[in-house]
């Protein structure tokens, strides 16, 4: 398309939305929105709604810079109505969304590249919440929404299987539960910018990722230098496993106690949050970039066909 071709490119920032994970999304939008003004750019900000499709019509934008978070936003489907309209639009496209909001597909990807991954198995609620379906300590999660929605450990000391929300899907994901540190790489393009920990009180859960305090988050992460490798190796063959394109973020465990055979990846993030303090744009400022940067990046990176 050449972005170039317009000097002044009209740039429609997609936010909110109907997940779970609509708040955090409009906090990233406004703030993306407000830096790509500060790059130059024509922004308009677009909260997205049944009404969609005819908004974007309306709007004609030259690119669509999606700052959705969770379901519709992330696993695929916003990305398949912009290849419908063949609007230009950032990050991963439709294959490479769905997988990576799956979590259970996207291991089966990295296992394919020969990532290392912890167990798991799906299993529908009652049975989960029956018997221990393995050996404690493991991880009672959803495997298609994001941002630690819904997470519950079931300790050794746990007499019991969990008791689960009654809100919560009915097929989740059940994860023998790796302890240690939680590491975090961004990729943007074709490289891998650095690694974070995130120190937390307890497990980093929704409140801790979106609360000031709640997290700590150490960059570059003063790690062995071989674990820092990994890392970086490890989220750019994630990125590439499962065909994610332009900006996004692996997160791993790392059990200290098992040196490199205790570094697993959770999960790869094809829309990760979006505020000067969030950990993907943490890692591109750390790597040179201001925020303005990063979001002009996405943008002069955005086509269909992703």
């Amino acid at each position: 398309m050449g972005m170039s071709s317009r000097t002044n490119p009209k740039v429609a920032v997609l936010m909110g939305g109907p997940s779970a994970e609509r708040e955090v999304s409009l906090v990233s939008g406004r703030e993306c929105a407000a830096a790509l003004r500060g790059e130059g750019f024509e922004v308009v900000e677009l909260d997205a709604g049944p009404d969609l499709c005819d908004r974007l019509r309306a709007i004609a934008p030259d690119v669509v810079f999606n700052a959705l978070h969770g379901r519709w936003g992330e696993d695929g489907c916003v990305q398949g109505l912009l290849e419908w309209l063949r609007i230009p639009y950032t990050s991963s496209g439709v294959l490479a969304s769905a997988l990576a909001m799956d979590k259970e597909r996207s291991k089966e990807a990295y296992r394919a590249a020969g990532l290392p991954v912890a167990a798991s198995l799906l299993a529908e609620r009652g049975a989960i919440e029956a018997a221990h379906l393995m050996q404690p300590p493991y991880v009672v999660k959803p495997y298609n929404e994001g941002s630690s929605v819904g997470v519950y450990i079931v300790t050794e000391a746990a007499n019991g299987p969990p008791v689960l929300a009654p809100d919560l899907p009915a097929t989740l994901m059940v994860e023998e539960y790796v302890p240690g540190r939680e590491l975090s790489t961004t990729v943007l393009g074709d490289r891998a910018l650095s690694v974070t920990d995130i120190l937390t009180d307890g497990w980093y859960d929704y409140h801790a990722k979106y609360s000031p305090g709640g997290s700590r988050h150490v960059i570059p992460a003063d790690l062995p230098s071989e674990i820092f490798e990994l890392c970086l190796d490890y989220a750019l063959r994630a990125h590439k496993a499962l065909g994610c394109r332009g900006l996004s973020r692996t997160d791993f465990r790392w059990d200290e106690s098992r040196g490199a055979d205790g570094l697993f990846l959770l999960e790869t993030n094809t829309q990760p949050g979006m505020t000067p303090t969030s950990l993907a744009p943490e890692q591109a400022i750390a790597a040179g970039m201001t925020f303005g940067q990063l979001c002009a990046w996405m943008v002069e990176d955005a086509s269909c066909d992703r």
